[in-house]
């Protein structure tokens, strides 16, 4: 395959569009620019060949349209490709041109999930289409295309992010309740999106009233045009396609039910040695470890990381080994009576659908503990919030905050949160940090001085404003009984955590007296014909992994210790299980060919 030499005019738009979009690149990604947008040389586009298949495109025709699932990474041949974002309200922005050498791809390739962008032929084209398995299946195998690949995939969807140019419109009041949920969301879940503020945007404004959302309401539109009004997580989701809602028959070999550390863990190791993984989270990958604000006590960071980018990392390299993360996807209930031939069990997800499976992990971690507050739920999401992120440091800048809680994830966040708001007053009911806390955030602590540290109090109330929003907080000495009211418009609260385990009530799982699930020898009582592995429950083929594990150190590193011990036994138990359905197999052939006895 020859490229054919580009005329003047062409050459002179992709220098005016490659001028346009080096002037916007946003400041953390230019020094990454030739990273993100590197280019094949003729050997690697040699190398490539094999895994891809020729697709031609007449001037105008569409390699991708936004909103519309990918087919996958389109490796320019010949001719030159338009590369546009565009949002559901119609409104374009060209980004850059692909000639020969150069692919149109980020994340969404490895997936087959919907584009982010509109990819256009300006003249005849020529590509080749890696298509998402084929794709991954390149990553693996072509060690050192893979790396710069991946790099380039991950560079691009931050770009988009940072942009804030693709994906949903939302419209509404900035700062509202329900309107940072579903920013919250999306950024959990590494979506880029817009905010429209429909005070100052009379289309918006407009938009609103012609659908007829109520005041305080956020309406989106979606990429493919469809508009929502004051979606749930779900909904929004599935607009967005975000999620396959396709009735799936076939038989997965692991099912992780959680997407924290613990499950993104098991779901890398089980995938890239070969076994088939699906991943259903109710809302975002990353779990309690996803919001923490960075993360230095993790082995080979001694700079430290944020929780969101240590998962999501952990998100494609789940993804780059074909793991199918079905997020969000939320469980009703386990059914373990082994049934069928196949003897496998079945999940049930609350829309109604069933998932054949042979084995599954519980990590679905634990949901935050709520003190008891007086009108606690009437703030949660408008002044009360259960982690911190970039979204409300922003609504508390220069501000005095509350944070309650003394463990490490209330240490990283009071850190976090010290860089933006005028004082963090950190509220423990105990003596002090040192039982509940790593040394080195004790110290972090101590050396900031906009942090006070205020032992034995507890929080005590709440107090509403004429907008319903939080305008003030109590909170109490426990040994003097002394209260305190200050003019506080943000509580941040990390006071511990309950299993997640309701959606196995239908199961016989044993939990200890907390709930959490218990493992090992600790799982049965009393003698047994067979003691479970060291991270099975007590129902054969169904583990249990991190924070729900009952006796689990509650760590990062632990969690991703166990995802990944856990994937040897599952091993184990699938051969155990294949040899005992060949022996009955053949137990039952020698019963049918026996000669009858009279």
């Amino acid at each position: 395959m020859t490229s054919k030499t580009t005329d003047t005019a062409t050459e002179a738009a992709s220098e005016a569009t490659a001028s346009a979009v080096d002037r916007d690149i946003p400041a953390s990604m230019s020094s990454r620019h030739h990273q993100m947008y590197m280019r094949f040389s003729e050997p690697e586009l040699a190398r490539i060949g094999r895994f891809g298949t020729l697709r031609c495109y007449a001037p105008g025709g569409h390699l991708e349209c936004t909103g519309v699932r990918t087919a996958g990474m389109f490796v320019i041949l010949d001719g030159t490709v338009q590369i546009n974002q565009r949002d559901g309200l119609g409104n374009t922005r060209p980004l850059t041109q692909f000639t020969r050498g150069d692919f149109a791809a980020e994340l969404a390739a490895m997936s087959g999930k919907p584009s982010l962008v509109d990819a256009v032929a300006i003249d005849h084209v020529e590509t080749l289409l890696v298509t998402p398995q084929e794709l991954r299946a390149l990553i693996v195998e072509e060690a050192d295309l893979g790396e710069r690949l991946i790099r380039a995939l991950i560079l691009r969807r931050v770009s988009l992010i940072e942009w804030g140019e693709s994906g949903p419109v939302l419209i509404g009041r900035p700062g509202s309740r329900a309107l940072l949920h579903l920013e919250s969301f999306l950024r959990s879940n590494g979506e880029p999106y817009r905010v429209v503020d429909a005070r100052e945007d009379a289309g918006a404004a407009a938009l609103i009233e012609q659908y007829g959302a109520a005041a305080g309401d956020p309406v989106a539109v979606c990429p493919s045009g469809a508009v929502l009004v004051n979606p749930t997580e779900t909904e929004l989701a599935r607009c967005m396609g975000m999620v396959d809602t396709g009735e799936r028959n076939e038989i997965f070999d692991v099912a992780v039910v959680g997407a924290g550390p613990a499950g993104l863990a098991t779901a890398v190791y089980a995938a890239s040695e070969g076994l088939h993984v699906v991943v259903l989270d109710r809302r975002a990958y990353g779990g309690q470890a996803g919001a923490s604000a960075r993360i230095e006590n993790y082995l080979g960071f001694p700079t430290g990381i944020s929780g969101a980018a240590l998962t999501g990392r952990a998100h494609v390299q789940a993804e780059k080994f074909g793991a199918e993360l079905w997020i969000p996807s939320e469980v009703r209930l386990l059914d373990c009576e082994r049934t069928g031939p196949d003897n496998v069990m079945q999940i049930e997800l609350t829309d109604g659908r069933r998932l054949r499976v042979r084995t599954v992990v519980i990590a679905s971690g634990a949901r935050y503990r709520r003190p008891n507050v007086p009108m606690l739920p009437d703030f949660e999401g408008r002044g009360v919030w259960y982690w911190a992120s970039a979204i409300e440091a922003r609504s508390c800048a220069n501000a005095e905050v509350a944070l309650v809680g003394g463990g490490n994830s209330a240490g990283q966040a009071a850190v976090f949160l010290s860089q933006h708001a005028g004082k963090v007053n950190m509220l423990v009911r105990g003596p002090g940090l040192a039982a509940t806390m790593s040394r080195y955030l004790i110290d972090r602590i101590a050396a900031t001085p906009n942090i006070e540290l205020l032992p034995h109090t507890e929080l005590v109330a709440l107090h509403k404003g004429s907008c319903d929003g939080l305008v003030g907080v109590t909170w109490q000495n426990r040994q003097t009984g002394v209260e305190t009211e200050r003019n506080i418009r943000n509580v941040f609260l990390f006071v511990g955590a309950e299993p997640e385990t309701r959606w196995l009530e239908g199961c016989d799982v044993t939990t200890d007296r907390s709930g959490f699930v218990r493992t090992g020898a600790a799982a049965v009582d009393g003698p047994a014909d067979r003691l479970p592995a060291a991270l099975e429950t007590c129902v054969p083929g169904v583990f249990a992994v991190g924070d729900v594990r009952s006796g689990s150190v509650k760590r990062v590193g632990g969690a991703i210790g166990e995802g990944a011990a856990v994937v040897a036994q599952i091993h184990e138990f699938l051969a155990a299980s294949s040899a005992s359905s060949v022996a009955a197999s053949a137990s039952a052939a020698a019963v049918a060919l026996a000669p009858a006895t009279v």
